[in-house]
C-alpha cells in the first residue's frame, strides 16, 4: 500500500510546483489582472480538493461495500488519463489560452476525482492495524506524501531534460509514474476488506455524512483537521509564487524548494512513529498546531522583510526553509493524530465511510484555503495576508483543542 501510494503521489508532486507557473503564459494572452490571476489560480488548485470533498465520501462507502481493491485500482487508472490531459493542456499556443485553460480545469477535476482515494488508504491501513498501533499505520501515509512531494519534484527536475524541457514533459512523467503504479497495484496489492456487510449496504448520502459528525468527538476532530489544512493550503497553494516574489526563483529552483519540502514531510513522518509509541496523540496533535503557528509565522515574516527592503538571500532565506520545514513538521504530526483518533473511535464496518468523510472535509479545507491565499497574496505588497489568515485560524484550533481532548480523554 505504501509503494502505490508513494508512486502516485510522485505525480502529483511533479505537476504541483509549476502549474502557477505554466498557466501564466495563457494569462499575459488574456491580459488577465492580478485579481483574476489569483482567482483562477486559486480555481486550479480548489478544484481538485472540491472533486475531493464530494467523492471522498462515496469513495470510502464503496470501499466498505464492494472492496477497497477495485476502488484503488479505478483512481489509480483515472491518474494516468488525467495527468496526460494536463500534459496536453500545456501544448497550446497562447493564442490558444481559453481552450489550454479549460483543458488544465478539466484535468484538475478529473485528476482531483481520482485522487479522492485517500481515505480509502487510511481504511485499507485501518483494516490492517490493531488501535494500539493505529496512529503509526496512519504516519505511512504521510511519509508517502512526504516521498512523493519529495522525489516528485527532483524527478521533474532531472527527467524534463528526456523531454528537451517541453511544458507537456511534467504531465507524461505524471501519467507514466501512475500507471507504474496501477501496474504495481493490479499485482501485489490483495484486497483487505470483505465487501458486502450488513454496515456497508446503505449508499452515501447527505444523511450518512451527518450521523458520521454526530458520532462522539468526531465532528470536533473533522473540524480540527479542516481547519489545520485550510491553514496549510495558503501555505502550499502561494509557495511557488512566493519564491518568485521573494527570491526571484525560477522552475528548477522552485522544484528544489518543494523537493525540499517533502523531504521534510517524510523525515517528520519518520519521527511521528517512535513518538507514537510513547505519547498520545492528542499530545502530538497539540504539538503539531503549535509547529504549524510558529512557522508559518515566520514565513510570514520573511515576506515582510523582503517587501520592506532586506536582501532576498543569506540570512532570510535560511529563516526561510527553516520556517517551512517547521510549518511541513507541525503538519506531519496533524494528519496521522486526527485520522488516528477517529478511526480508534469507529466501528471497523464504518471505516471506509468515516475515514472518507474525515477526507472529504480536509478536501474543503484544500479548496477553501488556495482560494483564500490566492486572492489575499497580491491584496498587499508584502504577500503577507496568506499567511497572516493562516496563523489566525490555527489560533482558533489551538483554543479548541483542551476541550477537545478532554471529551476524547472520556471515550
Amino acid at each position: 500500500m505504501f509503494l502505490v501510494v508513494f508512486i502516485d503521489l510522485l505525480g502529483f508532486g511533479i505537476v504541483l510546483p509549476v502549474m502557477p507557473r505554466q498557466v501564466e503564459p495563457y494569462f499575459d494572452a488574456l491580459e488577465l489582472g492580478p485579481l483574476a490571476r489569483g482567482g483562477l489560480i486559486g480555481l486550479l488548485f480548489s478544484v481538485f480538493s472540491l472533486m475531493q470533498f464530494l467523492f471522498s465520501p462515496v469513495w470510502g462507502r464503496l470501499s466498505d461495500r464492494v472492496g477497497r481493491r477495485p476502488l484503488l485500482l479505478l483512481s489509480l487508472a483515472g491518474s494516468v488519463v488525467f495527468y496526460a490531459v494536463y500534459g496536453w493542456a500545456t501544448t497550446f499556443p497562447p493564442q490558444q489560452a481559453a481552450t489550454a485553460i479549460g483543458l488544465m480545469l478539466a484535468a484538475r477535476v478529473g485528476a482531483g476525482i481520482a485522487g479522492a482515494s485517500v481515505g480509502t488508504a487510511a481504511a485499507v491501513i485501518a483494516d490492517c492495524t490493531t488501535p494500539e498501533n493505529r496512529a503509526r499505520g496512519m504516519a505511512l501515509i504521510g511519509i508517502a506524501f512526504g516521498a512523493g512531494f519529495t522525489l516528485g519534484p527532483l524527478i521533474a527536475y532531472f527527467g524534463l531534460g528526456l523531454f528537451g524541457r517541453q511544458p507537456w514533459g511534467v504531465g507524461a512523467i505524471a501519467s507514466l509514474l501512475s500507471a507504474v503504479a496501477l501496474l504495481i497495484a493490479c499485482v501485489v496489492f490483495r484486497e483487505t476488506r470483505r465487501p458486502g456487510s450488513r454496515a456497508a449496504r446503505e449508499f452515501p448520502s447527505l444523511t450518512r455524512t451527518a450521523a458520521v459528525l454526530g458520532l462522539p468527538t468526531v465532528g470536533g476532530l473533522v473540524l480540527v483537521y479542516f481547519l489545520c489544512i485550510f491553514a496549510f493550503a495558503n501555505f502550499e497553494a502561494t509557495l511557488a509564487r512566493l519564491t518568485k516574489a521573494a527570491f526571484g526563483m525560477g522552475d528548477d529552483g522552485n522544484f528544489l524548494v518543494f523537493a525540499f519540502i517533502g523531504f521534510m514531510l517524510m523525515v517528520a513522518g519518520g519521527m511521528y512513529r517512535p513518538l507514537a509509541k510513547r505519547l498520545p496523540e492528542t499530545v502530538l496533535l497539540a504539538g503539531g498546531v503549535g509547529l504549524m503557528i510558529l512557522g508559518l509565522t515566520a514565513v510570514g515574516a520573511v515576506a515582510w522583510c523582503t517587501q520592506a527592503g532586506a536582501v532576498a538571500g543569506g540570512p532570510l532565506a535560511t529563516l526561510f526553509h527553516v520556517a517551512a520545514a517547521v510549518s511541513v513538521a507541525g503538519f506531519a504530526a496533524v494528519n496521522p493524530s486526527v485520522s488516528a483518533l477517529i478511526s480508534r473511535r469507529t466501528d471497523p464496518e464504518r471505516q471506509g465511510e468515516v475515514l472518507g468523510v474525515n477526507q472529504s472535509f480536509a478536501s474543503l479545507g484544500r479548496i477553501l484555503g488556495p482560494l483564500a491565499g490566492s486572492l489575499l497574496f497580491d491584496v498587499h505588497p508584502s504577500h503577507t495576508l496568506p499567511f497572516v489568515a493562516a496563523v489566525a485560524v490555527l489560533g482558533v484550533v489551538f483554543a479548541i483543542l483542551p476541550g477537545l481532548r478532554r471529551a476524547a480523554d472520556r471515550t
